[in-house]
């Protein structure tokens, strides 16, 4: 079952007088329980489809499926629903709201789904247990290492069951050793059915996913469409 269908998705930039060409005709299909990796060079493109996948832009042209809706000319609050609604994300750099507790930092997605307070805190502590970080739910973000704070983030992004969770370089901020035990989590996550959108421009990270996909100069690629060359040319 497709949990999310890209079809000729293309997005515009105005640059000068002329537009710019940043995703070209990109098809995806992601169905449900796929752990997938996107690769490609800064300026690549995999930002912006990034954000297009997490609702945070919108395509120029194309059309966007999310769990069989069509969300083609929702507006921001409809994409916020959504978002809140279907979409985990993991960013690079946390984004933690410093001056709340691990467990507040995990609640808040709940907060704005209107779920009752006994309900986030019970839920953002089981969160945080499936993490490894049950020890921890009172310590504020400056008093865990980037690795915790990591964890903090993707039990955050689980919080909210959703249908499918969006990691953007999720190991760029942390050492070698932080980063294999995050991506052990995301293995634990895969073996559980929960369906998996990695952006990374690390091989090694990667190679954790099932299936890894190449983007370069707006186009998306397979390995057997001849994405490794294309990714060989940016080097």
């Amino acid at each position: 079952m497709a949990i999310l269908k890209l079809t000729d998705i293309c997005k515009d930039y105005a640059q000068g007088k002329e537009p710019v060409r940043v995703l070209k005709n990109v098809n995806l299909t992601v169905e449900k329980g796929d752990y997938i990796a996107i690769m490609g060079p800064s300026g690549s493109g995999k930002t912006t489809l990034m954000n297009i996948i997490g609702c945070l832009d919108v395509p120029t042209a194309g059309t966007y499926e999310l769990d069989g809706r069509d969300l083609k000319d929702l507006s921001d609050d409809e994409l916020a629903q959504v978002r809140n609604k279907h979409i985990g994300f993991v960013f690079q750099s946390f984004h933690l709201m410093p001056k709340m507790d691990a467990l507040d930092n995990v609640a808040l997605p709940l907060l704005y789904g209107g779920v009752s307070l006994k309900e986030r805190r019970a839920r953002a502590e089981e969160a945080l247990k499936a993490v490894g970080l049950g020890d921890r739910v009172n310590f504020l973000p400056n008093q865990l290492s980037g690795g915790q704070c990591q964890r903090v983030a993707i039990a955050r992004a689980m919080v909210g069951k959703p249908d499918i969770l969006l990691a953007d370089e999720p190991t760029g901020a942390l050492d070698s050793k932080s980063g294999t035990q995050i991506m052990e989590i995301f293995q634990k996550l895969s073996d559980e059915g929960m369906t998996i959108l990695m952006i990374t421009h690390e091989l090694r990270i990667a190679q954790c996913a099932r299936k890894i996909y190449h983007i370069l100069d707006g186009e998306l690629r397979t390995e057997e469409e001849g994405g490794a060359d294309h990714e060989k040319k940016a080097e």
